[in-house]
């Protein structure tokens, strides 16, 4: 069951909540293309948007579509209670309009329907039946004309190509300012990851019922998608 698989994300993200926005920016070598873009396809003609971070953590995505959408009502949910106390230091100016749930996502009971669904570095974690069988609720949950944007990471399509994917991560985190013990802990949370190749997910989007699904943005297995419900 996801809760089961989570419980170990739980505990190591809960640990690192301190340094984790530090930490993210040199652990992801295209980070400002990754959550520019994923913020820029985030787009609502509703006046007021309601929003379903999933997976929030700190409050990174979140802040950027408050950037572009101050008046927007979000709920963040995420199972690290320590992120998302972060989360609301960071997004305190917006304290009206959030909504802070400590829980996991894929088994929540939604209440309302959501104008934009997004995620960010979160749902490789799960197993592949629970990514398939979460596009499929996220489409449910989501207004016609409703958008699903999810920066992430994917598994590359070959044995060859994941390695030059890890080659790549690892080279370039080697080059910054990260000392060991962080490294080494880094790695250890790669032994979490769940990834599923690219063309499965955009399939399974599809197969969900989106529509104008898409790899936006791909550098190496770091990705953003889009998918639409008409």
């Amino acid at each position: 069951m996801a809760q089961d698989y989570c419980n170990p994300i739980n505990t190591q993200f809960d640990e690192i909540a301190s340094k984790y926005d530090t930490q993210r920016k040199m652990l992801i070598p295209c980070f400002d293309d990754l959550y520019q873009i994923a913020s820029s396809l985030v787009q609502t003609t509703a006046e007021i948007p309601n929003i379903l971070d999933l997976g929030a953590g700190t409050g990174l995505f979140s802040s950027f579509i408050l950037a572009n959408y101050a008046s927007a009502k979000l709920t963040l949910i995420d199972l690290s209670g320590a992120m998302l106390d972060i989360a609301k230091q960071r997004l305190d100016s917006f304290a009206p309009n959030i909504t802070y749930i400590t829980g996991d996502y894929c088994q929540y009971e939604y209440p309302e329907a959501y104008d934009c669904i997004i995620s960010s570095l979160s749902i490789h974690h799960l197993e592949d039946d629970e990514k398939h069988a979460l596009y499929k609720r996220i489409f449910s949950l989501l207004k016609p004309g409703g958008v699903f944007v999810n920066a992430d990471q994917v598994l590359g399509d070959s044995p060859f190509l994941q390695s030059l994917n890890r080659s790549d991560w690892e080279t370039k985190i080697k080059k910054t300012a990260l000392d060991p013990e962080a490294l080494k802990a880094a790695y250890e949370r790669t032994k979490l990851d769940k990834m599923a190749t690219l063309d499965q997910q955009l399939r399974w989007l599809q197969e969900a019922g989106f529509t104008d699904v898409d790899c936006v943005y791909k550098y190496y297995n770091f990705v953003v998608m889009h998918a639409r419900k008409i």
